[in-house]
Order: C-alpha cells, then sequence, then structure tokens
C-alpha cells in the first residue's frame, strides 16, 4: 500500500504539534509538509523541542494539494477562512478540521466522534473533529441517549492550561495556574451547541467548565437521575462501547494520569439512589484533538483505529 500523504495546515500551536508528533512515527504516512506562516524555514524543532532528534522536517510557508488527507490545525474561525480562500485547489484531498467551524451539520461534514459515527466517517470527504469537552461529555452520556434515558444533566468538567491554546492570556501564565482553580464560561461554553446536536436531547445539560493547575487532560462528571440499577448500568455501557477500542467503562475510580498521553477515554459509573454520576476523562490533545483526527484518518483510509496511537499512559 501506498503511504499516505498528509499536510498540516497550522503546526506550531499545541494540537498542530501533537499532529507532527504522531504522524511523523505513523507507519502508514507520509508527511509531506507542515504549514506555519510564523516559523517559515525553521525546524519543527524551534517551536516543539521535544522533537528534536525526532524528525529533520522544517515548516513550510507554503502549502500545496499534492496530498491524499490535510489536516487543519488552525484557530476557531480560521480553518472556514483558509479553505474559502484555498478554494477548488484542495479538490479531492480529504480534510480533517480540528476548530470548531463545521461542527454544527454543516454539509459536506461529518462529525468526526467514531463511538457514533464510525461508519459515515469511513465514506466522509471531510471531517469535523469533535471538541475536547465535547467528546468527554457525549461519551460519558451517548449510551444513556441511545436507551432513551438522558435526562437533565448537570456537568462539571476540568481542563488543563493547554485547553486554552499556546496564545498567552492572564489565565494561562503559570504565576496564575499555579495553585488555582477558577469556573469559566459557565452555562454558556461554545462546546454545547455540539452536544446538544449529537445527543440530540430534550432535556438541558447545565455546564460548568473550570480552568485547572495542571497541564492538560479533562476530567468530567455529570450528574442525572436515573431508575436503572447499577449493574444493568454497567452492561448498557459496556455493550455500546464493547467494539471501541479506545472507549473503555471501569468499576473502579478514574484519574486523568490513568489517560494522559494516550487516545483513551475512560468512563465511571456511579449510582447513589436515583441519582447517577458519570465521571469520564481524556487526553484534550489526543482523543479531544489530534489522536482522535488520527484515527478519523484510520478510518477514512481503511486502517485498523488504533494504527499509530497505541500510545502509553505515565503512572508518576
Amino acid at each position: 500500500m501506498n503511504p499516505i500523504r498528509a499536510g498540516i495546515i497550522g503546526g506550531a500551536g499545541y494540537t498542530g504539534g501533537e499532529m507532527i508528533r504522531l504522524l511523523v512515527r505513523h507507519p502508514a504516512v507520509e508527511l509531506r509538509f507542515i504549514h506555519s506562516k510564523s516559523n517559515a524555514g525553521k525546524p519543527v524543532y524551534s517551536a516543539h523541542e521535544d522533537l528534536f532528534g525526532e524528525t529533520e522536517l522544517a515548516f513550510n510557508a507554503e502549502w500545496h494539494s499534492d496530498i491524499d488527507v490535510l489536516f487543519l490545525c488552525l484557530g476557531h474561525g480560521e480553518a472556514k477562512k483558509f479553505l474559502d480562500e484555498a478554494g477548488y485547489q484542495f479538490d479531492g484531498v480529504l480534510i480533517i478540521d480540528l476548530s470548531q467551524d463545521f461542527r454544527l451539520g454543516v454539509h459536506p461534514w461529518v462529525y468526526g466522534l467514531p463511538e457514533l459515527n464510525r461508519e459515515a466517517i469511513r465514506n466522509a470527504k471531510a471531517i469535523a473533529n469533535p471538541g475536547c469537552f465535547a467528546t468527554a461529555i457525549e461519551l460519558g452520556l451517548l449510551p444513556l441517549a441511545k436507551e432513551g434515558l438522558l435526562k437533565e444533566v448537570y456537568t462539571t468538567g476540568i481542563t488543563g492550561s493547554t485547553g486554552a491554546g499556546q496564545g498567552l492570556s492572564a489565565t494561562s501564565h503559570f504565576s496564575w495556574r499555579a495553585n488555582n482553580i477558577q469556573a469559566y464560561k459557565t452555562l454558556s461554553h461554545q462546546h454545547l451547541h455540539e452536544i446538544n446536536q449529537t445527543l440530540q436531547t430534550t432535556h438541558a445539560i447545565h455546564f460548568v467548565p473550570w480552568r485547572g493547575d495542571f497541564t492538560r487532560g479533562i476530567f468530567v462528571s455529570s450528574q442525572l437521575r436515573c431508575n436503572i440499577n447499577a449493574d444493568e448500568l454497567f452492561n448498557t455501557y459496556s455493550d455500546y462501547y464493547r467494539d471501541h477500542p479506545f472507549t473503555h467503562v471501569s468499576r473502579t475510580p478514574i484519574s486523568l494520569k490513568q489517560v494522559v498521553g494516550t487516545n483513551k477515554c475512560l468512563i465511571q459509573l456511579e449510582l447513589a439512589g436515583d441519582q447517577l454520576v458519570v465521571h469520564s476523562v481524556l487526553d484534550n490533545l489526543l482523543k479531544g484533538a489530534s489522536g482522535q483526527a488520527v484515527q478519523n484518518m484510520n478510518l477514512l483510509f481503511g486502517l485498523e483505529e488504533t494504527t499509530g496511537l497505541q500510545l502509553k499512559p505515565s503512572a508518576f
């Protein structure tokens, strides 16, 4: 099989860096260019120091369409702008966008959550990769939605500093983040739109996100009423995710360290009377972004879903 020829637009940020790390070691991919206007001509490791000794690739000022798949690792609003300007030049190239520009049912874009849309992804021309918080919340609630058990949900989630992107802001400085937690975008987070679309629920999802004192990972807890016993709930979740290699249901408490550095999502259920709490954890830059994008690429090109994504967590 010929290698999959890939290009990256926006290679200098956090998600771009993760895309590079995954693709330079992917056994079926040839990375043809990494576009970055601000870093053009510089080696990739000038922006991503951990890639020193891993690759001699350099950032490009130019891009071309002599590729099979294009990853857009641009800021929100910038992906649509880029494609509008590029126009027909990417005809026939499969596109995976990591921004939120095309997630809300825009034809011909397919929402790239494999645990929901695996078959549609296989035949798609353009994939809108889900948001990180959206992925964590949706994976925690999809089995309930499928069974018609979803009720009004109260969700709290905490994310690391990389969730804010690489651009500096007052709340991304170490001196602010250290020993600190803050709620933000209370009940108004932008991912709520795609969550409601994906779960197709008429019940409200009340979401309070927090900024956490760590670099990467998301921990979400969603609470709702449920009159199903614990064993039946566990079986419902296990059955739903049985054939999905990256999502696992645990009977014991879960933690961030189990998933950071991997493409996994772990789910734990806790039931107290008629109150169910669904915990879900994932790495915001991998299963919440670049790892899921590679998972979608694997599906698009008929590869085993886990190819290039057998990553290990670090326990300490």
